[in-house]
């Protein structure tokens, strides 16, 4: 993978691990067969992606100190901010809208180490430091999400365009792809304003619809400047802002929905 400006960046080496055994190709069975009352669980191939810098260490010493001292939550979101890099260019070429970004929870496992030559381009190392899964939310914080979703499922609540396109934004804004992220955000919080209207009168939404109003022209000047080529650091604020205004007023009214 290269930089804007031909850098190389990282080498990936993708792997399937476990792959179950692929059907033969040739004529297909018309038989249908019957599914036994338990079937057993089907065997599921696991992907393994390791991602290496393309920068060279001097030597095993200075590997060994990097390992020592490196921010490995910080090299693990490197790291998936370049596979989710990987994962929109081939989202773009083969035209499937299926192909999503990955998220740090997703991971089976995750590892931070140092290797040489062959180890590393078959995705093994000399040296390697586990990294735990990251820290579970607060079981209070857990239990909202299910409540809203037995709210949607039940009928009790509705879910609005604008909370998907804001999820859109904020993927387009994790993977570092500022221009798509504005674009995202200007369609988000037109809609945002109209969709949360109805709920301006309850808490404390219409002080909250009021601040997404004053943060418009901002965020509909970086959204144009997207459209131009690319946003400065000013528009990149505004986007990142706005869109934090707007998930905060998203939170506060799905707390009130269904109440």
């Amino acid at each position: 993978m290269r930089g804007h400006a031909g850098e190389p960046t990282h080498v990936v080496v993708l792997a399937s691990l476990g792959a179950p055994q692929r059907v033969r190709l040739g004529r297909p069975r018309r038989r249908r067969r019957a599914a036994p009352p338990q079937p057993p669980p089907t065997p599921v191939a696991t992907a393994r992606v390791t991602l290496i810098a393309a920068r060279q260490f001097d030597g095993r010493g200075e590997a060994e100190r990097w390992l020592a001292r490196v921010d490995l939550e910080a090299e693990i979101a490197e790291a998936l901010a370049a596979l989710n890099r990987l994962l929109q260019l081939q989202r773009i070429a083969t035209a499937d809208a299926t192909v999503r970004d990955v998220g740090r929870g997703q991971a089976l496992a995750a590892r931070v180490g140092v290797g040489v030559g062959e180890q590393v381009a078959e995705g093994r190392w000399a040296r390697a430091v586990d990294v735990g899964a990251p820290q579970r939310r607060r079981r209070s914080a857990v239990l909202h999400p299910d409540e809203r979703l037995s709210a949607l499922l039940a009928g009790r609540d509705a879910a609005l365009a604008c909370e998907e396109l804001a999820l859109r934004a904020r993927s387009d804004l994790a993977g570092g792809r500022h221009r798509e992220a504005a674009l995202q955000l200007h369609i988000a919080l037109a809609a945002a304003l109209r969709e949360l209207a109805p709920w301006a009168p309850r808490a404390d939404l219409a002080v909250r619809l009021e601040e997404l109003r004053g943060l418009q022209p901002a965020v509909d000047a970086a959204a144009a400047a997207a459209l131009e080529g690319g946003l400065d650091d000013d528009a990149n604020a505004a986007v990142e802002h706005g869109l934090r205004r707007l998930e905060a007023a998203l939170r506060a009214r799905s707390a009130v929905a269904f109440d």
